[in-house]
Parts: structure tokens; sequence; C-alpha cells
């Protein structure tokens, strides 16, 4: 409460500065609309303002006046002087309470009644003039005033973002700076107070808060960022310089830049209370709409959050919430049969962990129904029947993040579309977060979001490769390796992988993600182990160099469809490096299939095997794909065909070929499992039949190379997308390929 009453007795000072001013410039011209008009906002705001807040006294007072002007504003009054005088003394009034208030808490004493009744009496328009003036001082008190620039007309004020506490009622007119107080009121026991007396409160409250343009605060940013960058090349000259009072003159620098950047960034950061405020009204609408009763709770309001960021989450967090409403809590009815309070709860909750900002919104709801997901997107060809038995409950329940997923059973006005959870998974990726989603069947269901403060200045960590540097944030990074004889790469399935403390982890090569090729690359190489959201991968580099703040960028028009980079930045040397996106950067290297979990390399595979991992297939059909020997079980085999190259052609932009009086699309085996494809060189195709129904697909291999007639077990490896594993036959490697899931994979279209 004290903190509203703070920002009251703000807006309240600024606001009668206008008030005077107002009424001063009023009689010179008694006709102006806009400068009465202006005059009655601020009388109606203190009014309104003083009865949330319990201020009967202040609000009586306030409520007269307002009542006297608005017979002017309508033209029922003429303005004389006796009402400018009664409502300059009615303005010195409201400060002597204001006073009171801020030194003692409580509205004081005085009697204020006369002044109530002059203010009563002169809304008759027979009142006789010279009973209209309280008192001739009043008149005399605010012309000191009338040297103030008059408020003729009311501007419409800009946005502006307030230092310190949140706004009660919103100011009518442009802030002003903070003005004395007028002299003591007429009349009431405040007079005998010396003049100096009533400039001490006004300017204790008002100098502790000031009211600044957004857009000002954003160019201070700007020049901070700049002035961060600065610091950076200075520290880094005087690295190769030995003097002693420059590296002192340099830690002073950094010192103070450091504590400018930590206070300028407190004024763009706001509570996540600004944007929760509006989700009770949100709640409470959309449990109507549905016939539910739902109580929504909040912890950690007051958790501060860059306003750009608080922007950014705003549509993800609200149609989270939407979703918790209609598909989380259950109705009345259904909550009293499984014993639950027919009233449902919805809580927010925000805390900061790991220099990162977390947000959940758990409901008390029946959990996500796991095997009506696994069911639907089966239905809509996300994934294959296979597929879904061999995925995790987690697995299972983050496939509500892949696009066109829905589970409503129709269409209304708040779900059912088959649009959102993905815009909002990609939406929180794009500010460098992440979101997970856990259930509890029966009990409750949680969104988490993990979120950075802010994005505009950000910690990270500087690597080389092949000549070039680029930005890593720390947020993303789990630790730095070296790469050496204890710590090999290895290979399986084509993706290169480390064993990291018992685990397989895949890794990446960044010069081979960007093409680099110019440079050369390091003998010793150092491996990045990253995370994004719930997935992890080694990022292989040559080099390591210091860790920096640095200010973020924006990339240029020409360069936002690259989906590696997330902006670029100045480096201390002047040299412009790019920051880059993990999330991003591991899509583009194919490191996440759908929405698997990817802790490690063998969680994959088990998931990945198909439904061979760990079992055994008698009979096996061996053949080469790009450079690589693969076998797939033989009754997955229909027939074994070889065709003329110029025998294919292109329908839909799709490779098809004349078969068996229909036309046969052809897949590449090479292409779908990532490996190199290698024409043949005699023309020939050589080509698997798969037939399910009355459906055939044609698989492009380079080679039979012979049947396999025992015992074979699948061993599970890899984690690309329709293998199931592999197996040790005739002593070689080879791949067990998960026929029926490349096909669903690549020409779900046929098999619905």
């Amino acid at each position: 409460m004290n903190e509203l009453i703070n920002e009251f007795l703000v807006e309240s000072y600024e606001n009668l500065d206008q008030y005077d001013s107002g009424l001063v410039e009023l009689e010179k011209n008694p006709s102006s609309k806009e400068t009465v008009s202006s005059i009655f906002r601020t009388l109606h705001t203190i009014k309104g303002t003083c009865g949330f807040l319990g201020l009967s006294r202040l609000e009586a007072i306030a409520h007269a006046g307002e009542n006297l002007l608005s017979l002017v504003r309508e033209g029922t009054l003429p303005f004389t002087r006796p009402i400018a005088t009664a409502l300059l003394a009615t303005g010195d009034a409201v400060r002597s309470i204001l006073s009171e208030l801020e030194k003692t808490g409580e509205e004081g004493t005085a009697d204020y009644s006369e002044l109530v009744a002059t203010l009563i009496r002169l809304q008759k328009p027979e009142a006789p003039e010279e009973e209209s003036a309280p008192a001739p001082a009043t008149a005399a008190a605010p012309a000191p005033k009338a040297a103030a620039p008059a408020a003729a007309k009311p501007a419409t004020p800009p946005a502006v973002a307030t230092v310190a506490a949140p706004a009660v009622a919103p100011a009518p007119t442009p802030a002003a700076a903070p003005k004395p107080a007028a002299p003591a009121e007429v009349k009431t026991p405040a007079k005998p107070k010396a003049e100096g007396s009533e400039h001490a409160p006004a300017a204790k409250v008002t100098d502790g808060t000031v009211r600044v343009n957004v857009d000002l605060l954003d160019r201070l940013m700007n020049l901070v960022g700049e002035l961060v960058l600065t610091r950076n090349q200075i520290v880094q000259l005087a690295g190769t310089i030995e003097s002693a009072p420059m590296q002192a003159a340099c830690h002073r620098l950094n010192h103070i830049t450091t504590e400018l950047q930590d206070r300028m960034m407190k004024t763009r950061v706001q509570p996540i209370d600004a944007l929760w405020s509006k989700f009770p009204r949100t709640v409470r609408d959309l449990a109507r709409m549905c016939g539910k009763e739902i109580r929504l709770e909040t912890e950690g309001a007051e958790t501060e959050l860059d306003r750009t960021v608080i922007e950014a989450i705003k549509d993800p967090m609200t149609h989270l919430l939407r979703n918790s409403v209609d598909h989380g809590v259950e109705s009345p009815d259904d909550r009293r049969a499984a014993g639950k309070n027919p009233e449902g709860r919805i809580l927010l909750r925000a805390f900061h962990a790991a220099g990162l900002v977390t947000i959940e919104i758990v409901d008390d709801g029946g959990g996500i129904k796991v095997e009506r997901v696994k069911t639907r997107a089966i239905e809509r060809n996300l994934i294959t029947a296979e597929r879904a038995a061999q995925m995790s409950t987690q697995d299972l329940v983050n496939l509500i993040f892949l696009p066109g997923f829905s589970t409503a059973e129709a269409v209304s006005n708040i779900s059912g579309r088959g649009v959102g959870m993905d815009v909002v998974k990609t939406q929180i990726e794009k500010i460098g977060g992440m979101v997970d989603m856990s259930t509890e069947v029966g009990k409750s269901t949680t969104c988490r979001i993990k979120i950075p403060l802010t994005l505009a200045i950000i910690p990270v960590v500087i690597v080389g490769c092949r000549g070039e540097r680029f930005a890593i944030p720390q947020t993303n990074l789990l630790e730095v390796i070296r790469l050496d004889k204890n710590l090999t790469v290895e290979t399986v399935h084509e993706t290169p992988v480390v064993r990291l403390r018992g685990n397989l982890l895949p890794i990446v090569f960044l010069d081979s993600v960007l093409n680099l090729k110019s440079g050369s690359r390091h003998e010793i190489q150092h491996l990045v182990v990253l995370q994004a959201g719930d997935r992890h991968f080694g990022l292989v580099v040559d080099t390591i160099h210091e860790a920096e703040e640095i200010v973020v960028k924006p990339l240029g028009r020409a360069l936002m469809s690259l989906s590696c980079f997330a902006g670029a930045t100045i480096l201390g040397d002047g040299h412009v490096s790019l920051i880059l996106d993990i999330y991003g950067l591991g899509t583009r290297a194919s490191m996440f299939q759908g929405t698997r979990s990817s802790h490690t390399l063998e969680d994959e595979s088990k998931s990945a095997a198909g439904k061979g991992a760990g079992t055994t297939f008698d009979e096996l059909l061996v053949f080469s794909v790009g450079g690589t020997r693969a076998a797939v079980p033989l009754d997955m085999v229909s027939r074994l065909e070889e065709f003329g190259a110029e025998q294919i052609e292109y329908s839909a932009g799709r490779q098809v070929i004349q078969y068996g009086g229909s036309i046969m699309p052809l897949i590449s085996l090479a292409h779908a499992l990532g490996m190199r494809d290698t024409p043949s060189s005699d023309g020939r195709v050589q080509t698997i039949v798969y037939t399910e129904g009355s459906r055939s697909v044609g698989l492009l291999i380079d080679g039979v190379e012979e049947i396999v007639r025992s015992s074979v077990e699948v061993q599970p490896s890899g984690r690309r997308s329709g293998v199931m594993g592999s197996a040790v036959i005739g002593k070689q490697i080879t791949e067990l390929i998960d026929t029926h899931e490349l096909v669903r994979t690549h020409a779900s279209e046929l098999f619905h």
C-alpha cells in the first residue's frame, strides 16, 4: 500500500502544478474549453484515486471542486475571478492534505468545511461575488505561478516508463518537473506553517521518482551498449601496454561501466506482474465460456524481466493459459466425480534460477492423456505406430509442440485449430528460451518456460574456427573440453560421437555445418558441450577465447533467414562476430529429430531402434546404399526390380516410374538416410519394392549384395530416423533399415 500511496503522491503533485498554471491561463482566456477540461480531469483523477485509497476528506474537497468545474465546463456558469480563487484554494488544500499524508500517513485534522461550503455556494449562478472569495490571501497565493508556462492545451502524454512503483491512476496531463508547493492554505489550521515547510515534502517524494520517455530509455540503453563495446576495446588494448597507471585506469573504467550497465538495465526491467495483472480477467472470461470454475493464483509476481522480454512472452503465455483453461482443468461435474474441489486452480509461478527466469504454469486438472496424444499423432501421420510404441511418456507429451497437432474434437473460439503450441515453442526459442511440458495423469500439468533476463547485453564465450570467431551465449554452454587421446571421436552410422562420462554425445564440427573452407584446422581442438532445451550435443571448434559481455546487434534483413545466427556483435578489437543460435545450429546439423529428448545418444538409440532393437531376424536382404552396407528384413521386400535410369519420370516434384500398370513413387534411400547419393555407372537403377495393401513404393539402392539366412540380433545405435540399429553380418557392421517408418515418413500421403 505504501508503494501505491507514494505513486499517488508523485502523480498528484505533478498534476497540481499543471492545475495551477491551467487556472491562471483560464483567467486570461475563460472561453478555452480545452483548458477547463484539462483542469477538470486533474481533480477527477485525484478524486477517483482518493476513493480507491480510502482518503475520504481529500475526496470530499476534490468532489466539490469537480462539481463546480463541471458546471463551468458545460457552460452553465461563467468562469469568474471568485471561482478561480476558490479553485486555487482547493488546490492549496489538496497540497496540504498530501503533505500530511506523506509525513504522517494520515490526512490530518484541518477543517476544510468552509472551503467546501464556498465551492458549493459558487455552484449557484446568483451567488454574490463578494461571498465567493474565501479570503484575499488565497487569491494572492498562486500569483508567482503566473510566470510559469501555461498549459493552455493539454497534450496527449507520450508513452513513458516510471522508474519506481507501478502507477495507480493514469496522469491526465504530460509529466512536468515538480515545483515547490504553494504557500499555506487560507482559512485552515495549516495557514501558520512557514512557506519552506511545504516545499520539503513535495521535493522528498518527487525527488525519488522521475518519469522518462520510453524512447529516451531505449536510446540510453543503446549508448550504454556502445560504451560496453568501447570498454571491451580499451581493456583489450591496455593488455598490450605495460603501464601501471593505464592498468589502473582501465580497471576503474571497467568497474564504472559495469555498474552503469547494471543500473541502466534496472531502468528497463519491470515486474512480471505488469503482464500477469491482465490474466485474471482472461481466465475468468474463458472459464465462464467453458462452464468451469477456475481460480488463478500467482507466486513471484515481483520477479523482474526486461520489458522487451515481457512483450515477447505475452502471446505465448496467453496461449498456454487458454490451453490450461480449455484442456487442463476439468468441468465441475468431472472434478466432483474425481473427488476434487469443483473449483479448479491454475498457478503462475516465476523465479530466478541459473541466470534465467523460470516461469511455470501449473493446473490441477486431469493431466495430458498420453494415449490420446499418441493416437491423434498417428492419425495425423505425425509419427508411425511403430515409432509411437517406442517413445517414452515424456516424448509423447512433447508431441503437442509439433505443427498442426491438436487433441480437440471440435474447433471452438478457444482452441482446436491445430495451431498454437508449435508457435509458442518457436517464439520462446526465438528469444533464447526453452519450453517443456510435464504431466501427472489425473492430477496436474506443468508447462515450464526458461528465458533470459534481457536480450540487449548478454555474457558469451568467444570461440574460433578456421580463423573466424563466433559468440556462444553462456546460457547454452555446459562445459568446455579439450579433445585429446582420452576423448577421441568415433562414428556411429555416420554420426560423429564422443564417449563422455559413459554416455555417447553426438558432436558437430562447426566448420562443416557452416561450410567454412578458408583457413586451416588446428591440430588440437576443443569440444564445447551445448544445451538447447532438453537436448545436448557437442560443438567442435579450434580455439576458446575469453568470456565477455557483448551487445547484441540485430542482423540485417538479408541475413534474417539464416537460422544458425541470433545476431552479431562488435568485439574488443573492432571485428564483427556472429552470435550462434544454438537451437538453429543443432537443427541444421540434424541433431534434433522431432521432439525427442536427447540427453544421451543411448536413449535416442533405444527409441530409434524400432521393433528390431534387441530382437532377432532370421532372413535379411543385404545391399549397399550411399557407400554403406545396409539390410532390411526379407519379409519387408515384395520384389527386387531393375530399371533404366531413363524410365524415371517426375510427378508433383516426386520421382515416379510406371510399374505394374500404375504409377509407383520412388524414394532415394541414400537421400532419405542423409547419405551421399552414388549414381549408377551403367545407367541401371536397383529398386526394392515395398508394398502395403494396394500401395507400392520403390526404394532406390546402389546394389544387392546377398540374402542372409541366419539369426541376427539388432543392436540399438544411431539417432537417424528410419534406422533400427546395427548388426554384425559377415564380419561387417551393417545398418538395419526400418522400412515401414522410412516409407511413412517420406510417402505418408500414400498410407493414410
